[in-house]
């Protein structure tokens, strides 16, 4: 099964400004873009570039590109069944304006053609947006349209709360 899964959102913010968010990915308490409070923090095994490995929560990926304050794309090696990439760019949009945008374009096999669409998309959707939120927000100091979860979202949040709680 074939998946391309596209986030954007146009921010009253300069190219540089948003793209430095992205550097601070995985970096902890000074991260300004992982949504960490409220999903599995992303973690690497050294700082983001190249070969880093890490991911968050059962996703798996490696760092396979990288150019600071631009873009970062990342390999998956996990869940079973994700073969492709995600990937997040800042793109200009114009005088004061720029786009940050998250591309997923993987090929689903096996139970991931299941898992993907039941859990993993709505998850997965609900995370970006909640990063974009952080990002209008560090950017322009509010959000014009806070991002909502589903039901739906948050029973699988409360699921997948409660398997971390057993795995501890």
């Amino acid at each position: 099964m074939a998946v391309c899964n596209v986030h954007e959102r146009l921010l009253a913010a300069d190219e540089s400004e948003l793209g430095a968010l992205i550097d601070t990915l995985a970096s902890g308490d000074r991260d300004l873009l992982w949504p960490g409070r409220d999903w599995s923090p992303m973690e690497f095994d050294r700082p983001l570039g190249p070969g880093a490995v890490g991911g968050h929560g059962p996703v798996g990926y490696t760092v396979s590109g990288y150019v600071p304050g631009r873009w970062i794309r990342f390999e998956f090696t996990r869940p079973r069944g994700f073969h492709g990439f995600h990937e997040l760019a800042v793109l200009p949009a114009g005088p004061g304006h720029a786009r940050i945008n998250h591309t997923l374009t993987m090929s689903a096999r096996g139970l991931a053609r299941i898992t993907w669409p039941l859990a993993f998309r709505p998850l997965h959707d609900a995370c970006l947006e909640d990063a974009f939120d952080r990002a209008e927000r560090a950017c322009t100091g509010t959000v014009a349209r806070p991002a909502r979860w589903s039901p739906y979202v948050r029973v699988l949040q409360a699921l997948a709360a409660r398997a971390m709680r057993k795995r501890l």
